[in-house]
């Protein structure tokens, strides 16, 4: 199981406030690392990796371990469409079609996973 670095009360409370349009930087910045530990949380494993910079990287999905160089199952987009992708507001059909999402890999789809379940993101 991934180990948890972000407080979850203050990860919701910083998701909370991103969602209702009042966040800060810094509140984006640990919103980010919530969302992104919940997902490793519900997907565990080191197959692919999932990198929201510069706020957080993590990685999720059991299947073959990566340990060297860049791995082969890799995501990447920008804190705003990560936020939008984890709590639903951008599918990952569109956000992918719109460029906003950088997928690679065969495991890089993470449509079965997002968004991410309500009661763990509110």
């Amino acid at each position: 199981m991934a180990r948890r670095r972000t407080d979850p009360v203050i990860g919701a409370a910083a998701l909370r406030a991103w969602n209702e349009g009042r966040a800060r930087a810094r509140e984006v910045t640990t919103a980010v690392r919530y969302t992104l530990e919940t997902l490793a949380e519900l997907a565990p494993g080191h197959s692919v990796e999932v990198r929201v910079p510069p706020a957080g990287v993590v990685q999720c999905v059991s299947g073959p371990r990566h340990t060297r160089g860049t791995p082969p199952n890799v995501v990447e987009t920008d804190p705003q469409t990560w936020l939008e992708l984890a709590t639903g507001r951008v599918s990952w059909e569109d956000a992918t079609a719109a460029g906003r999402v950088r997928a690679s890999g065969l495991r890089a789809d993470l449509t079965e996973l997002l968004p991410l379940p309500r009661p763990l993101i509110q």
